[in-house]
């Protein structure tokens, strides 16, 4: 079982959240599907939501893109090997998200969080 230094990850869930994969308004119909096919190279994938913040946040957090994998080993993987990859010019965050928070749609940052 790989470990992960430092907390800034979170909690290992199934749940994956990736941040500044695209900026605000880069959204487009291929983001899911092409999210979902790259992670799917981890293991299979549950579900992939885009949520898109309001406009005024920080650029980098402005599209949250949450993968949802059948097993937490395949989320573990994913966060390893995405996390602080370039992607179209951008450096990749990606953390584990809790299960519950996804489950329930609470999808927005929560206070403190950066």
């Amino acid at each position: 079982r790989a470990m992960l230094g430092g907390s800034t990850r979170g909690q290992p869930s199934r749940c994956v959240l990736l941040t500044n994969m695209v900026g605000p308004g880069e959204v487009d119909e291929e983001l899911e599907p092409e999210t979902r096919n790259e992670c799917a190279k981890y293991g299979p994938v549950s579900r992939c939501t885009i949520y898109e913040m309001p406009p005024g946040c920080p650029a980098e957090q402005a599209v949250r893109i949450f993968v949802f994998f059948e097993r937490q080993e395949s989320a573990m993987k994913a966060v390893i090997d995405l996390d602080g990859r370039f992607f179209g010019g951008r450096n990749v965050k990606a953390t584990f998200y809790s299960e519950d928070d996804f489950m329930a749609g609470r999808l927005a940052p929560m206070e403190g969080e950066d």
